[in-house]
Order: structure tokens, then C-alpha cells, then sequence
């Protein structure tokens, strides 16, 4: 997938708003892994069915490992940010369809409540065999998820609502290696 390949609409203000209570409705629980996203180059992106989360690579076939982060000292992959999870219902309507979900450049897309109530730092989500921690570190958007999102898109996500439900959703690392598959259920592990 191509993202230039892709077209573009963005919601007003309204149509995200009126969004929102579907968002709020979330399993807290337990929700369907919808969609694997492995980004094998910048700005490319590949949908499987299947992947493997690897307590040292991430998702394989990602390229977190090799592609390094301006927020780490030396320039490495950031262990805080080896997997990134949005919240399915935000990203359906953000994009709205199916085919755009890749653009938001996460990884995971889950339906399960990511607030920071439901899943606080360090708390884990267990999806197939593998195992994930939510990390401090805040997922925030940037110019690239305003472009191809909208910047109403990028304000709705960082109003004060949107930090604390995390519609730009979450930083994981993996803490249990393992195989997943779109359809696992991923699992709030612990109370």
C-alpha cells in the first residue's frame, strides 16, 4: 500500500464529535484484533493476516528496529514506542474506510478501550501468544496524521477528551514474544 495511492477526505468538527460516544463504547475488557500493519519502509505499509511480536523486534517485519527515533539519546529505536495500538472505532471514523486504517501508521488496530483509566502505564494486553505493556510514554499526532486526517482530525484527538481516552492511542513494548492474528481477541491482563 501506497499512501499516495490513497484518497483523502476530512470529517468537520461536527462529524467527529458526533463520533465520539460510539468511541466511548469500546470493550474495556476484550476486543478483536481488526488489523496488522507492518511498515516495512517509510511511508510504505503492508496488511497481514498474521505477524509475530518479538521482544526485541517488535512486530517482525517492521522496520522499528532499524529505522530509529529522534527521541532516543542516540538515535536508536525507542523501546517506549516498539509497537503502537489505535483504537478501531477512532480509526473508522477518522478514515472512513477500511483501506485508509493503514495511514494512521500504527501497527495494531484493536477495538478496546485505550484510555488511560482502562489501561494505565504498565498495564499489559495479551493478543495470541504475545504479550504487550502499555508504556508512559504518550502516543501524540503529528503533521503527518493532521495531512492525511485533517487537522480538525488532529485537534479532536489532543482536546483534553482526546488525550485522556488516547484516540491517538498507545506506545507498547513487547513483553512476551509471539505469534497474532487478525480476529485474536486482545485481553486486559489483570485487574
Amino acid at each position: 500500500m501506497s499512501e499516495s495511492t490513497q484518497a483523502a477526505w476530512h470529517l468537520d468538527t461536527d462529524e467527529l464529535d458526533a463520533g465520539l460516544p460510539h468511541i466511548r463504547r469500546s470493550p474495556a475488557d476484550a476486543g478483536p484484533l481488526r488489523m496488522i500493519v507492518r511498515r516495512p519502509r517509510v511511508e510504505q505499509r503492508e496488511v497481514v493476516a498474521e505477524g509475530v511480536l518479538d521482544v526485541d523486534a517488535g512486530l517482525v517485519g517492521d522496520s522499528w528496529l532499524t529505522r530509529g527515533s529522534p527521541r532516543t539519546p542516540d538515535g536508536g529505536p525507542n523501546p517506549a514506542a516498539q509497537v503502537t495500538v489505535i483504537n478501531a472505532r477512532l480509526i473508522d471514523l477518522l478514515a472512513q474506510t477500511e483501506n485508509r486504517w493503514p495511514l494512521a501508521g500504527d501497527q495494531l488496530v484493536i477495538d478496546i478501550d485505550l484510555s488511560e483509566d482502562n489501561l494505565p502505564p504498565r498495564a499489559r494486553l495479551s493478543i495470541g501468544a504475545a504479550v504487550l505493556e502499555i508504556s508512559e510514554e504518550p502516543h501524540t499526532g503529528c503533521a503527518k496524521f493532521a495531512q492525511r486526517f485533517g487537522h480538525r482530525a488532529l485537534r479532536f484527538i489532543s482536546t483534553p477528551t482526546g488525550q485522556a481516552l488516547r484516540l491517538r492511542g498507545v506506545n507498547t513494548r513487547v513483553i512476551q514474544s509471539g505469534p497474532i492474528r487478525v480476529g485474536d481477541k486482545a485481553t486486559r491482563v489483570g485487574s
